[in-house]
């Protein structure tokens, strides 16, 4: 058997100790190329969460905002409608005060009532108790007013808040232009409610004063704007 010679066993305790150390060198190096990694990753982790948050934090911040400019746009849209409302009730109350004063042309449904002179006078009776007076258009007119008549016509012409009329003789008078009977009122508004309160109310308390009376639907009734002074 060869013995190993002292030399040789100290180049191979050298080369043993280098590829220990080599060794523990390669690992140590390769631990820390891991540490480093795991820091990077770490800190690639944090600086993700970290944006995520600030992501989180800015949607809140722009939600509050967009719920602010919603809350702006819905209240400047509920003013805008509550304007719009106003301007149309304005219209609305306009056109109905027009309609009632005579300014304008109107058309619609609504009742047309004949007043007649009784075609029968008994004899020894004073035939002024059987002719139409002015107190039956008057109590036509205002009955058709409460039961709310747009407008209102006696013979084609339109009368207003202030319209006169006066019987003169035979033949009755509105604003100044005579007209003899038949008298046919014509009103504009709810044709059924105005016939169910002229029968209730009016037939025949003037049937009673010796009056013919007739109430009508009327599906279209036109009437032109009231005639003033200057035509």
């Amino acid at each position: 058997m060869r013995k190993i010679k002292g030399k040789h066993l100290f180049l191979s305790l050298i080369l043993l100790v280098t590829g220990f150390i080599l060794a523990f060198s390669y690992q140590r190096a390769q631990f820390e190329k891991n540490e480093v990694a795991q820091n990077n990753e770490w800190k690639k982790e944090d600086s993700l969460r970290s944006q995520i948050l600030n992501f989180q934090k800015t949607n809140r911040e722009l939600a509050g905002e967009l719920k602010g400019l919603q809350q702006n746009v819905e209240e400047k849209e509920s003013k805008l409608a509550n304007q719009e409302e106003i301007s149309s009730n304005l219209v609305e109350d306009l056109k109905q005060l027009r309609m009632v004063v005579g300014n304008v042309k109107v058309e619609g449904e609504g009742v047309k009532v004949t007043l007649q002179d009784s075609s029968y006078i008994p004899e020894d009776e004073n035939p002024n108790n059987y002719i139409v007076h002015e107190e039956h258009i008057r109590s036509v007119i205002d009955e058709l007013h409460v039961s709310g008549a747009e407008a209102i016509a006696v013979n084609g012409q339109r009368i207003s808040h202030d319209t006169y009329i006066a019987c003169i003789g035979p033949v009755v008078s509105v604003d100044g232009n005579q007209y003899p009977a038949p008298f046919v009122i014509t009103a504009i508004g709810d044709s059924p409610a105005l016939e169910k309160s002229l029968n209730l109310y009016i037939v025949d308390k003037v049937v009673n004063d010796g009056v013919e009376v007739r109430v009508e639907q009327e599906n279209a009734i036109e009437m032109e704007p009231f005639l003033t002074e200057e035509g």
